[in-house]
């Protein structure tokens, strides 16, 4: 049996996953290696770009390492792949799912006093990453009439938690399951329920790449590492992104719950959110429905309307 190469940024959110799939083939006496890949995304500079330019930059070298066999998988955060294949790779298998909520984390002065969006006051500075997170805070603002700051915070999990910690941030809303996948669960402050912050396209799930013609990598991959369940949400919810014409740098977001999607748009001020919400069997044709739905309600409008902003 060959060993498998596995690739992975060198962030260390990316080498936890990285390593936890490789002790699961370890546990199967699959013989592996994890080699690590510096992408454009992990380097500083790349963090004062603009959103919009940033779409594959965790994941164009790693895929070009698959393509010239330098390694044999590519073990990927699902959100940030994009939903357009690679030729020559494939989406070969999905593990199963970690948490796909998002979740506040307070700094010094806001512990013990912050359970909730709605215990935010007024002129709190919140940082996030994410179009998608900053659009839904602007609607839940607008709709509470109430006067926060929202700024763009940029950089890996440790640099975002050091500058809300140096008081650069009030604030900062990260996903949950990367905070829990480092063991810095003890930071989290609230938990928001998806229903109020709906997730990306993704979040919380892991994806594994490999050269579409590798059999052998595949099978081990689907036999031994692929969660039926997660691997047909995350289908429906990439069926609906890629429906959409939208990426991970617009603010789409979505709720999988059994065989059931809830697809959202949000306008970048947010003034305006759109659902929609089906249930079917077979998952890209949901997804796509979902996202059809959603156009009807003029969801193309408020895409096009992020990408020009």
């Amino acid at each position: 049996m060959k060993t498998i190469r596995i690739g992975t940024r060198a962030s260390q959110l990316a080498q936890w996953q990285a390593y936890w799939c490789a002790n699961q083939l370890k546990k199967q006496d699959i013989p592996v290696e994890v080699v690590l890949i510096t992408t454009s995304g992990d380097h500083p500079d790349s963090w004062n770009q603009p959103l919009r330019s940033t779409q594959g930059i965790f994941t164009r070298e790693i895929q070009q390492a698959l393509l010239e066999d330098r390694i044999d998988l590519a073990v990927h955060s699902l959100k940030d792949l994009p939903t357009d294949a690679v030729p020559g790779l494939a989406l070969s298998a999905v593990p199963e799912r970690g948490p796909v909520e998002d979740v506040l984390v307070a700094g010094v002065s806001f512990r013990g006093t912050v359970r909730s969006l709605d215990d935010i006051p007024d002129g709190t500075i919140l940082g996030t990453s994410s179009l998608r997170r900053k659009a839904q805070l602007l609607a839940f603002a607008k709709a509470q009439a109430k006067l926060w700051e929202i700024r763009s915070v940029r950089g890996n999990l440790n640099t975002r938690l050091k500058k809300c910690d140096d008081r650069e941030y009030d604030i900062l809303v990260l996903a949950r399951a990367g905070l829990e996948r480092l063991g810095l669960e003890g930071r989290i402050t609230a938990v928001l329920p998806p229903y109020q912050m709906y997730p990306a396209v993704g979040q919380g799930a892991l994806g594994l790449e490999t050269r579409s013609d590798d059999k052998e990598t595949i099978s081990i991959l689907r036999t031994y590492l692929n969660h039926p369940a997660t691997e047909w949400a995350v289908t429906a919810e990439r069926a609906m992104l890629k429906a959409l014409d939208g990426g991970c740098v617009t603010p789409i977001a979505c709720w999988s719950r059994g065989t059931g999607l809830h697809g959202r748009v949000i306008a970048v001020d947010g003034r305006e959110v759109l659902d929609e919400e089906l249930s079917g069997d077979d998952p890209r044709q949901l997804g796509e429905q979902v996202a059809e739905r959603l156009i009807q309600e003029g969801a193309d409008k408020l895409i096009q309307e992020a990408r020009m902003a």
